[in-house]
Parts: structure tokens; C-alpha cells; sequence
């Protein structure tokens, strides 16, 4: 039976509490953006305090994904109990139930401030909901979601913190998903049944944008992991000037960490993509039926949601190539080695040049030229397809609301007669290594009761602080066509 009770709904997403990174010596912009000082912990308390100063009611705070940031924790146990590879040392544990079960402790240890705040608004009779987004996937473990109830004081199990898989249906008139699930580069393959066994190790399969950012973000700290601009460059000339100006000094071997780093990111997506998942199919009706509890869903909702699910990118490696520039790199390779055969065969006839090897390789290379600038990256059509699937999955649970978090742009529209909003980022996006240029909104949605109507309305704000609270600037765009050019204009994808 769904669970309509709440009044008063505060919808939050893409927070990405992770470790901290300590400065370092002779290098203080190596990932900066992980540094103290851009904590948004006593931000986030304030907000709290705010919330439960608007309403005397119990409120329904909907954490929308993403809160938690496992894969950039770097954090490694002193003495672990567990073994610990070279790759896992050099860019992070691996999702098992005990690693990840460390790492969740450790986000908790650095954010003392922020989970104080969850724990005091817990104790004051509020309800939190965590849904599970791309980047804390591993909250699917039993032991990361017991840990979380005991740091936040839900210690009698009285329901105060429950855990969504994938969405949540608040008051029977507001759906919302983190919006991964649409994005095949992000999504959970498989959220039914999220668990593969690899190397006798039960695990979770982690997607492909999500080991991108561990096997290679994590690799290059001058890049902020949660705005592509920072890595992501318009013309070759930027990402020289960028090189020689930021990178030379702090890490001149950059294309060798970026070639090992793509051929892991690439072998353990399709790898483990092709894995089967552990399930048991007497239990997969009883799986269903707890995830609808969870969603204040039916059985019925879940599995029709389950199937406007993206396709996942694994399936496709000539694609992922291409988002790795790993197809550049081997076309490279074979137009040199093209040119090598060419000179190596008239050479046999008579002595040349060692000149005469530039030959083909200058008639050839235009055409590295043409095909390297034709490949556009998939990414950004996501959302545009995101966007197509919104008024199917407000038919489906029969809601005139649909709330995502996932691309950190804020908006408040309407698309086919339903009402949509994203509440942005929380997390130290910056446009710029030295993080002096904020990306990014933070934004929650608030869904509260009309004076004159039972019915609710649903309000997008900007936090600033806690006496500066401003209606986004975003707050409620028309949508009358043209629907794809403001996509693009307006979204990006982490």
C-alpha cells in the first residue's frame, strides 16, 4: 500500500560528500576542490535549520542521488582488513560490501558537521529518503545503509531514514529519480538486481562514466570531476594553453596516466558489463515487491519504470572508444604504421630517404584530421532522451510532477503538461583549476501545501545561505517548442 502522508517536501540531490584531500606541498592546486574550506557542511546545517523553521509539520527531506561520492574516495585504511591492489591503492577501493562499508565511514569522519545536522534534524521527528544515484551506487549495500542509519540516530529502526533504489513517488503526486537511469553512460544496469561475483568477490557493476572518473579523474588532480568543463576543452589551442600553463609543472606525464587510465576504464566496463548478476530468480517477485514499498510504488510501477531504462553503454565499445579517445590514438597508430609498411616496400627496390616516410604520412593524415573532428560525443544526447521519457514515466505512476538531479543544472519547466524540475549541484563544481569560479546552483525543490487547495505546488530556490535564501533564477521557463536547442544551451552531464 503507498504511503501518501507527507505535506512537506525538501528535495535536495548531488551533494558528492567524498574525503578530504590535504594540500600539497610545491603543488597546492592538485585537487583543490577537495580542500576544507569548500565544505558545505555548516552551508547545509544552516539549511536544515531553515527548513524546520518554515513548518511545524514533520518534513519528507528526499536526499535525490549522489549525496555520497564513492568514487573519489581515495582514503586508504591504515592497517586493512581486507587486501588492497595496486590499482585499488592508486585510485580507490574496489565496490565490495567491506570496502565500501570503510568508505562511508570515512566521508562520515570528514563530514562531522554536515551529519551532526542530518542527526539533529532526524532527532526533531523529520524523515530522510535517500535515492540511490550513479555516483553512491554502493548505498545498495546492507552495511553502508546500517552504517548511515547509526551515524544519523535512526538506531530503532523506526523507518525515520529509508533507502530508494532508483525513485521515489512522494505524496502521490511527485515522482523522483536521480535521472542516471536514463543516461547510459551512468546508469545501474541493473538496480533489481545491482550485484556481480568477480574474482569469488560478490561486487557491484559500476558504470562507465563512473570508472572514468575513478581510473582517470582520480588520476589527474588539476581536473574537478564535477563540471567537465574543467577537463573538457573547446579547440586544441586551450588544451595546450591549459597544459603548459597548469599541467607541465604538476604532471608532465598527463597522456601517459590518460592512456593506461582509458584502457582499465575501458576493459572493466565491458568486462564486467558482460557479467551476469547475482540473483536469485525465486526471490525477484519478493526484490520487486520491496522496492515498491521503499517507492511508495506498485509492483506494476516499478517494472514499467524499470523498462524506459536506458541501454547501457557497455554493450557498445566502438562508442566507448570514442568517448575515451582511445579510437584517435589506435588510428594514429595505424596511419603511422601504414606510412612505416609504404616506405619499408619501395624501400626494398631502392635506397630512399629516410624523408620518404613523411610522404604517406602527410597523405594520410588529413584523413585522421577529418575523421577526428567528424566524432561527437554521446553524452549530452542523453539528456535530451532523459527529457523525451518524463512524461511517459508521469503517466506511468500517474503524477503531474517529475523532479531529477544528476546533470547540475538547475530548472524549473513544463514538458507535455508536466511540471519538472532539477535541483542542481551542492558539490565544489569550478569552471577553473584554482576554484574561484563556481559552477553550478545549489538548489532544492520545495513542495508544500497552497493555502486555498489541498493541492500541492512545488518551488525551486537557490541556497545562499541562510539569510539569503532567493527564488532561482531558472524558476519556472515555459516550454513552447524548440526544446532540444535549450537543452543543449543549458546541460551538462557529470
Amino acid at each position: 500500500m503507498k504511503n501518501f502522508g507527507a505535506s512537506y517536501t525538501a528535495v535536495v540531490s548531488d551533494i558528492h560528500l567524498t574525503d578530504q584531500e590535504s594540500p600539497r606541498p610545491g603543488n597546492p592546486l592538485w585537487k583543490k576542490f577537495k580542500n576544507r574550506e569548500f565544505f558545505i557542511d555548516e552551508s547545509f546545517s544552516n539549511f536544515l535549520v531553515y527548513l524546520q523553521n518554515l513548518t511545524r509539520d514533520p518534513i519528507e527531506l528526499v536526499m535525490n542521488g549522489d549525496v555520497f561520492d564513492f568514487d573519489s574516495v581515495m582514503a586508504l585504511p591504515d592497517r586493512p582488513l581486507f587486501p588492497v591492489s595496486w590499482l585499488e591503492a592508486r585510485r580507490g577501493l574496489n565496490p565490495e560490501e567491506n570496502k565500501s562499508h570503510y568508505k562511508i565511514r570515512t566521508i562520515f569522519e570528514t563530514h562531522r558537521v554536515w551529519a551532526n545536522a542530518m542527526k539533529r534534524f532526524v532527532a526533531n521527528g523529520h524523515r530522510v529518503v535517500f535515492i540511490i544515484g550513479n555516483h553512491d551506487i554502493e548505498l545498495h549495500w546492507p552495511k553502508v545503509q546500517n552504517e548511515i542509519k547509526e551515524q544519523l540516530g535512526d538506531t530503532d529502526q523506526a523507518s525515520a531514514i529509508t533507502f530508494a533504489e532508483w525513485f521515489y513517488i512522494s505524496n502521490g503526486d511527485t515522482l523522483i529519480e536521480h535521472g542516471n537511469q536514463y543516461d547510459p553512460y551512468s546508469l545501474c544496469m541493473n538496480p533489481i538486481s545491482p550485484f556481480i561475483k568477480k574474482h569469488q568477490h560478490l561486487t557491484l557493476r559500476i558504470p562507465f562514466g563512473n570508472l572514468a572518473g575513478k581510473y582517470l579523474v582520480n588520476g589527474m588532480g588539476l581536473m574537478n570531476p564535477h563540471s567537465e568543463n574543467s577537463y573538457i576543452k573547446g579547440s586544441v589551442k586551450e588544451y595546450l594553453v591549459f597544459f603548459y600553463e597548469y599541467t607541465l609543472k604538476a604532471q608532465p606525464l598527463i597522456l601517459w596516466t590518460w592512456f593506461w587510465g582509458s584502457f582499465v576504464t575501458l576493459w572493466v566496463t565491458v568486462t564486467e558489463g558482460l557479467r551476469p548478476s547475482v540473483s536469485d530468480p525465486l526471490m525477484i517477485g519478493q526484490r520487486i515487491k520491496v522496492i515498491a514499498e521503499k517507492a511508495n510504488a506498485s509492483e506494476g510501477e516499478v517494472i514499467a519504470l524499470r523498462e524506459l531504462h536506458a541501454h547501457s553503454a557497455c554493450f557498445n565499445p566502438v562508442q566507448l572508444l570514442k568517448e575515451l579517445w582511445l579510437d584517435r590514438v589506435l588510428l594514429f597508430i595505424l596511419v603511422v604504421f601504414v606510412s612505416l609498411q609504404v616506405f619499408l616496400f619501395f624501400n626494398v627496390f631502392t635506397a630512399l630517404s629516410a624523408w620518404f616516410f613523411v610522404t604517406p604520412f602527410v597523405v594520410l593524415f588529413p584523413a585522421f584530421i577529418f575523421y577526428a573532428r567528424s566524432i561527437r560525443s554521446g553524452v549530452h544526447e542523453c539528456q535530451e532522451t532523459a527529457f523525451e521519457k518524463i512524461p511517459i514515466a508521469a503517466k506511468i505512476t500517474d503524477v503531474n510532477r517529475v523532479i531529477h538531479g544528476h546533470t547540475h543544472v538547475s530548472k524549473h519547466c513544463h514538458l507535455d503538461g508536466v511540471e519538472y524540475l532539477n535541483t542542481g549541484t551542492w558539490s565544489p563544481a569550478f569552471y577553473d583549476v584554482e576554484c574561484t569560479k563556481p559552477f553550478g546552483k545549489k538548489c532544492f525543490a520545495w513542495i508544500h501545501p497552497q493555502s486555498t487547495t489541498s493541492a500541492r505546488i512545488a518551488e525551486l530556490f537557490e541556497w545562499k545561505g541562510y539569510s539569503e535564501l532567493v527564488p532561482d533564477e531558472l524558476k519556472f521557463h515555459q516550454w513552447m517548442g524548440e526544446q532540444s536547442s535549450y537543452v543543449n544551451q543549458n546541460t551538462e552531464l557529470t
